[in-house]
């Protein structure tokens, strides 16, 4: 018969294991991706087809880990909030699908797929700063240029966005970035159809 401080010591040593058990496990590795959020606008005439070409970012920002910045000086690699692609897959990848919204039905396309390489308007994007900060938001600035396959003439400009947040969490942080992209292909689309009048009235 198991007396009274038998049963406590067992349920300790229970209790215990369970602890252990528990702290042991290795954390969840949260991953995310971004998505166009630009509004799709009424049917345009069609431009001919737009390619988006290789983004560059920082070599900082080359990785799966989320990169937040501290301090003017100091970032942070988040181990457990990744990536699911390589954002140098990812941006043009948005850019493009807000572009269709924006230029539909203009067809649009990254240069990854085939379908980019009769496309008559190349784009190139630069990312010069992409800075995630927890609960302030996202700073970005990009360059970005335009060439007509034909030889005709290069546009260029320049794009810089501030999104604040305002809820805590890096779904925020990635919902800003996701809408700063979208301001970036709502330049670009309008410095498309500006290079895309000359074309219409010849």
């Amino acid at each position: 018969m198991m007396t009274r401080s038998s049963i406590k010591r067992i349920a300790l040593i229970c209790l215990t294991l369970a602890l252990l058990a528990g702290c042991s496990r290795t954390p969840r590795v949260a991953f995310y991706t971004l998505n166009a959020t630009a509004a799709p606008e009424a049917a345009t005439q069609a431009l001919e087809a737009v390619a988006i070409g290789q983004v560059t970012i920082p070599d900082l920002l080359d990785r799966p880990q989320f990169v937040v910045n501290l301090y003017a000086n100091r970032v942070d690699f988040l181990e457990m909030q990744r990536w699911a692609t390589p954002l140098k897959s990812e941006i043009p990848r948005v850019i493009a699908e807000n572009l269709a919204a924006l230029l539909k039905p203009t067809r649009v396309s990254a240069y990854s797929q085939n379908s980019g390489l009769d496309a008559i308007y190349r784009v190139q994007i630069d990312i010069q700063r992409l800075e995630m900060a927890e609960g302030k938001g996202i700073a970005l600035d990009a360059f970005w240029s335009i060439r007509r396959s034909d030889s005709g003439p290069v546009k260029s400009g320049r794009t810089v966005v501030s999104e604040p947040v305002t809820a805590a969490g890096y779904e925020t942080l990635v919902a800003a970035q996701s809408r700063a992209l979208a301001v970036v292909s709502r330049d670009l689309a309008q410095a498309l159809r500006a290079m895309a009048i000359p074309a219409a009235v010849k």
